[in-house]
């Protein structure tokens, strides 16, 4: 498995730890670190009978075996249930924020994925059992927020009374989402951002085709995982569509949310990358964003290459509508997931755009 290089420092103290790991862990931090990587190296290492020198799982012993051939009976995954397609965005679009309106009780996104009931409860049922090999086990619940409240007290019970030899690691991209009782189970470790050094380091590991373009990676919020996510998926051609379209000199709202709509509803690539309005909502707060940040005196984030368009179009704001238009876009993105009508609400969306970029003011 591969530890990448910001990930390394808490893969060292996990090492370090031996068999003073704790019954519960909770992995928080941006999607698209490697989180759910992580958390699969710790439970690999929790079941091996002998691990290497730099603690990772040997890969050759029975208990490897059996977790690569996805048959070991003492690891289990907690993850959500797809039901149907939501149609919404991918860990490179949402997931580098989270909501700061305070606690939340395990609600999960609306008409996303969810873990059920039911799945707690078959774990449940197997850790009543004896354990197959040497009574190490491992639970791994990704994401931890996409339990609803039923479901996050059936967990809460598992870690109110952990079966020795069980290790429970829960991924979170939301945090706060999650119960305060739950949170208060698990040790919490943060997986912080990657630093410069450390992006690099990983970009000079991989080959040229593997290599994310600097554009994706500053969109990205400069985690490297989430950009070569979204290259894959054919984010290159939808983040150069999106950036033609709102770097023309001539910006018709009524005219581009037609676009739009046919772009969401027929593009091939759409369809492949799973970019629906969600996503294109999600963008479109990063480019507000980047926008009233210049015109109030901070830096470009997300979209250092369109610099010079962003300077010109953010001169036309006035500071007021660069404090509010990332709220406006804020409530946009809390009902993209089921709008009303999907052309009413691109129009609206960007006449909104437009009217804040009408004039300049002090």
């Amino acid at each position: 498995m591969v530890i990448y290089p910001w990930l390394e420092p808490l893969w060292a103290r996990w090492v370090e730890m031996g068999e003073r790991v704790p019954h519960a862990l909770l992995l928080s931090g941006a999607a698209g670190l490697g989180k759910r990587d992580l958390a699969e190296a710790m439970a690999a290492r929790q079941l091996c009978e002998s691990p290497q020198a730099d603690g990772q799982a040997c890969g050759h012993c029975s208990p490897c075996q059996w977790r690569i051939s996805g048959n070991h009976p003492d690891l289990r995954r907690l993850v959500p249930e797809i039901k149907e397609e939501s149609g919404g965005g991918d860990e490179a679009g949402e997931a580098d924020s989270e909501s700061s309106s305070g606690e939340s009780k395990a609600k999960p996104t609306q008409g996303a994925p969810q873990i059920l009931i039911s799945q707690i409860r078959a774990v449940q049922e197997a850790l009543t059992l004896t354990a197959h090999h040497r009574n190490r086990r491992a639970v791994i619940v990704d994401p931890a927020e996409a339990m609803n409240p039923v479901t996050a007290n059936a967990l809460l019970k598992l870690l109110e009374e952990p079966p020795e030899g069980c290790v429970f690691l829960l991924v979170s991209s939301a945090p706060r989402r999650l119960l305060p009782t739950i949170r208060s189970r698990c040790q919490q470790w943060a997986v912080p951002r990657p630093d410069a050094e450390a992006v690099r380091r990983w970009q000079a590991a991989q080959n040229g085709a593997n290599r994310v373009p600097d554009n994706l990676l500053a969109f990205c919020g400069g985690l490297p995982l989430a950009a070569h996510r979204l290259a894959e998926q054919g984010g290159g051609t939808l983040f150069e569509r999106f950036t033609g379209d709102l770097c023309a000199e001539r910006f018709d709202p009524l005219r581009l949310a037609a676009q739009w709509e046919s772009w969401l509803k027929k593009d091939k690539t759409c369809a492949a990358a799973k970019f629906g309005l969600v996503t294109l909502v999600e963008w479109m707060q990063r480019w507000v964003s980047d926008l009233a940040a210049m015109r109030l005196g901070g830096r470009v984030r997300y979209f250092p290459a369109q610099s010079k368009r962003l300077a010109v179009l953010s001169s036309k704001l006035s500071k007021a509508a660069a404090a509010g238009i990332t709220v406006q876009f804020t409530q946009f993105r809390r009902v993209a997931a089921h709008p009303l009508n999907l052309r009413l609400f691109l129009e609206n969306m960007l006449i909104t755009y437009e009217n804040a970029l009408k004039g300049s003011a002090p």
